[in-house]
């Protein structure tokens, strides 16, 4: 699941296509909105997230990578 770009936020700034280290967002020109032109090569890495200046980017993680879990809270600890 490839990045997910806020064309309303988004400043075309670029910075998420340079920070890519898989060029997931392909080539890109100046000044534009960026396109994801190769999402199954996103390693969900989340550079691109952590360097939007404007958060205009969001992550959607394929289920096989969340974590399902439960709080064993109630549980008590005996020794």
């Amino acid at each position: 699941m490839p990045p997910i770009i806020n064309r309303d936020r988004c400043i075309a700034c670029g910075k998420c296509a340079s920070i890519c280290c898989m060029d997931v967002f392909g080539p890109t020109e100046p000044q534009t909105i960026p396109e994801v032109c190769y999402p199954e090569e996103c390693w969900h890495c989340r550079a691109c997230v952590m360097d939007c200046p404007v958060q205009a980017i969001q992550m959607r993680y394929p289920l096989p990578l969340t974590l399902l879990w439960t709080d064993a809270a109630g549980k008590e600890e005996t020794i």
